[in-house]
């Protein structure tokens, strides 16, 4: 198994404990040094913050962990394609690579609908792979919007 295997599979695992707690299934994990410095998944509906999307949470965990905010050695794994705000937070982080599992063909901006990450117009260029593990991440992502479907009809 290659490291975007591996990394991906990490994510994968963090997806799946944000689908039990209720959450839609996002999982992330920021990688540095071939090791994990920060991992998270969604917890929108936990912590009623709107912001509190895995990626979000992975980069803050990963710049207190590097004690820095700038994260151009960090691999940020996601198990799907980031959206604007997310795509936006990769960019302010100055994150390294971007490695995600399923395409967001809906809101997607590291390739599908948009590539903010990689926009000459902004101030950093994080490059985008997508597909990583791309089945097994739209399995668990479509297991939990089917699970939270009549959540979000009431909203």
């Amino acid at each position: 198994m290659d490291d975007d295997s591996r990394f991906m599979q990490e994510a994968i695992a963090e997806a799946e404990k944000s689908l039990e707690n209720g959450e839609i299934a996002v999982g992330a994990v920021a990688v540095c040094g071939g090791r994990v410095i920060a991992r998270a998944g969604n917890e929108r509906e936990r912590t009623q913050d709107p912001t509190a999307h895995a990626e979000v949470l992975a980069i803050r965990r990963a710049a207190l962990a590097l004690g820095r905010r700038r994260l151009s050695d960090v691999t940020l794994y996601v198990t799907l394609e980031p959206c604007p705000m997310c795509a936006g937070a990769v960019n302010a982080a100055r994150i390294g690579r971007l490695v995600f599992g399923a395409y967001d063909t809906l809101r997607g901006c590291a390739g599908s609908v948009y590539r903010l990450t990689e926009d000459p117009s902004m101030e950093w260029f994080c490059p985008a792979e997508g597909g990583a593990e791309k089945e097994k991440c739209a399995r668990i992502l479509k297991e939990s919007i089917g699970m939270n479907a009549g959540k979000r009809k009431r909203e």
